[in-house]
């Protein structure tokens, strides 16, 4: 097995692997691959229903092998919510149909408790989403695991305990290149998606 030294370990790519890979440095061991070690400790797999009521699982459905844009909402929102819905209407119709296609869009609620998915979907016909963007509910526990593994969480715990002051943030990825980042909700719709085009520079947005 090769030898992994601290220098190696802080060379590689998003060093939040690093552990990961020193853990499996034992005897009898396999070395998860960087994409696996990310998975196990950024996306679980739960089980989630979208706008459509159609059972999906957050991995394997919708980010494996995608490029997706992901954001939290929910429908009663009268903070940043309406605002940031809007201007992704705007990032999808710049995108056309590459939406559903080449990149997937997201909205996770978080008040899974209240958002049905017909509740969801009213708001999804409400804002004009079209294809290729999901509204999504689950189990609160699951809701609430996936909110902190992607990083949507406020350094103030009582903030982060207000849904009405969440984070308006929107976490954009190339999957199966590893490569993540997020920005204000709020942006520039041309912004984002130059943005995207950075994952993946193959091609022209």
């Amino acid at each position: 097995m090769a030898h992994i030294d601290r220098r190696t370990c802080l060379a590689l790519a998003g060093s939040a692997w690093c552990s990961a890979l020193l853990a499996g440095r034992g005897e009898g061991r396999t070395l998860p691959s960087p994409r696996d070690a990310i998975r196990a400790r950024y996306f679980p797999n739960v089980a989630l229903r979208t706008h459509h009521d159609r059972h999906v699982r957050f991995y394997d459905d919708l980010i494996k092998d995608k490029i997706v844009i992901i954001n939290f909402m929910y429908a009663e929102c009268e903070g940043v919510c309406p605002g940031i819905t809007a201007n992704l209407r705007k990032v999808q119709t710049l995108l056309g149909d590459r939406v559903g296609r080449d990149i997937f869009m997201y909205s996770i609620t978080l008040k899974p408790a209240e958002d049905t998915p017909a509740a969801l979907d009213a708001y999804a016909t409400m804002h004009d989403a079209g294809p290729g963007w999901l509204f999504l509910t689950g189990d609160p526990g699951d809701v609430e695991l996936l909110r902190r593994k992607l990083g949507f969480v406020s350094p103030d715990p009582r903030l982060d305990a207000d849904t009405s002051q969440h984070i308006g943030n929107i976490r954009y990825g190339n999957e199966p290149r590893q490569l993540w980042a997020a920005c204000p909700g709020l942006a520039s719709p041309r912004w984002i998606v130059e943005s995207l085009s950075w994952l993946d520079r193959r091609e022209s947005l």
